[in-house]
């Protein structure tokens, strides 16, 4: 499957004090789309603020200033306690015509994360083209509070059904879990009507024994299959299933000659082409003991579909490193001709010191944004474009 990559910048520097995080974008059918990211203080570990938006009417050529978006900041919810909302991904919904983003919650007393585990929920959005503005976060609404005590799908890759249903993995922990950190992962079916979203069910719930469980899951549908790949501290996972909601036990990434990936400790996300499926992710092995957990270059590669492996000789550098990590990225289909991923530099760096952003900045990081455009050679057939 051949394509072209141009990679593009959206803006870039930053203060030393905090940086970019969490860029993403979702498109609104024939040209416009809105890329959200939200500011990491450096001095501490996942310190979010309110997310901000910026928008391009001509397919991402030029862009608007990034604005803060106050419907999306930090809420008081208890005694010195906020949330706020993060890990966030917009993505168009069809059925309804609106963009919807999804995330999840994180917990702070005076500005420092709540010990681990806390309650934590799934959150959601809706973008007003008119106003150039999101609606207010609003949490979804889960069926049994101590099952999903800790639960939301925060860097997931959601996908719409025809009939206008929402699959959104996520993962969780009960409020009685053995293992406080052993996450697991589930798919769950929501109902969209413009404004709403409501749970409907979930399927299977999955895990495996290695440090912290499955987190982060992002689904795609493929040749009439759901793929469902998955976080884990050891290593990345991947399982297949009929319809979305069940799948088969997960089994580590390995490439097509049975080495393992090299993914470990960070999210991986789909592009789906009508004439191929396609992992991006990181990994070790790559002069790249620098970075922090191997998070930069960002890779992409064909995926089997039925061995359920990487075909390492289609791999390529989609972004490359300099220095920062790239993770907490996103990916889009912006058109039958082109797919996006869209990452920002993240300015934090290894142990002994890594809030020094300095040492990023040798290599050449300035916290850019970054649109690495996936340009098709032979058009994309899926259904709806």
């Amino acid at each position: 499957m051949r394509y072209e990559i141009e990679l593009t910048t959206v803006t870039s520097g930053y203060d030393r004090k905090t940086c970019w995080v969490h860029a993403r974008a979702g498109v609104i059918p024939p040209a416009t789309a809105v890329l959200t990211t939200q500011k990491l203080r450096l001095t501490g570990s996942d310190i979010f603020y309110a997310l901000h938006s910026t928008r391009s009417d001509d397919q991402g050529r030029t862009w608007s200033p990034l604005v803060k978006q106050d419907t999306l900041d930090r809420r008081l919810v208890g005694d010195n306690i906020e949330a706020a909302p993060c890990d966030f991904t917009p993505a168009w919904h069809a059925a309804t015509g609106k963009l919807l983003g999804t995330g999840h919650t994180a917990l702070y007393t005076d500005d420092e994360l709540l010990e681990r585990p806390y309650p934590r929920q799934g959150f959601y959005t809706v973008y007003d083209p008119e106003t150039d503005r999101w609606s207010p976060w609003k949490t979804l609404a889960m069926p049994d509070a101590d099952h999903f005590f800790n639960a939301g799908g925060g860097s997931t890759q959601r996908l719409d059904l025809p009939n206008g249903d929402i699959l959104l993995p996520i993962y969780f922990l009960s409020r009685d879990s053995a293992d406080p950190r052993l996450y697991q992962a589930t798919v769950v079916r929501c109902r969209f009507d413009g404004t709403d979203l409501t749970y409907v069910e979930h399927g299977s719930e999955l895990s495996v024994g290695d440090p912290r469980g499955l987190c982060e899951p992002s689904l795609a549908a493929f040749a009439g299959r759901f793929f469902l790949t998955l976080r884990n501290d050891i290593r990345g996972y991947v399982t297949s299933g009929d319809d979305g909601l069940h799948f088969d036990p997960p089994k580590p990434w390995t490439f097509d000659n049975g080495e393992e990936l090299g993914n470990y400790n960070t999210q991986q996300h789909w592009i789906a082409h009508s004439d191929a499926l396609f992992l991006v992710y990181t990994r070790r092995g790559a002069n790249n003991d620098h970075i922090f957990r191997h998070r930069a270059p960002l890779f992409m590669a064909q995926v089997d579909p039925d061995r359920l492996c990487v075909i390492r000789e289609t791999e390529r550098i989609v972004v490359p490193e300099r220095g920062a990590r790239l993770c907490n990225f996103g990916t889009v289909n912006v058109s039958k001709d082109e797919s996006w991923v869209v990452v920002s530099e993240w300015m934090q760096t290894t142990a002994p010191n890594p809030h020094d952003s300095t040492v990023c900045e040798r290599y050449g990081s300035d916290n850019s944004i970054f649109i690495s455009r996936i340009r098709w050679e032979k058009p994309n057939q899926l259904v709806g474009w």
